[in-house]
């Protein structure tokens, strides 16, 4: 089966002046049957209102904020890692327990 990756923004933080977003909160989600493993982070910018394709806060889109996040934290490396710990967890090396 193949790793299904879902990338979404919990939250943000923006300035209330200009609507220019500070911080993005990011998850990526990777589901492969019955495993599963996930990335959470953030992301700074300095937004400039009057800078050419500014948006703000209000005219946002989830894809707008992703865009942003996946040009600061590699799309391709995050979900190498994630597979990886999908891949360890399907074929554990080490165990836990007692023998009796």
């Amino acid at each position: 089966m193949a790793i299904t990756y879902t990338w979404t923004i919990p939250t943000t933080k923006r300035n209330l002046s200009d609507g220019g977003v500070t911080v993005a909160h990011w998850r990526c989600s990777a589901v492969d049957g019955d495993y599963s493993a996930s990335s959470y982070g953030t992301c700074g910018f300095t937004p400039d209102a009057s800078a050419g394709g500014f948006i703000s806060y209000d005219s946002l889109t989830e894809a707008n904020v992703l865009g942003w996040v996946q040009g600061s934290v590699s799309k391709d490396d995050t979900e190498a890692a994630l597979a990886a710990k999908i891949d360890a967890d399907k074929t554990p090396t080490t165990g836990t327990g007692v023998p009796w």
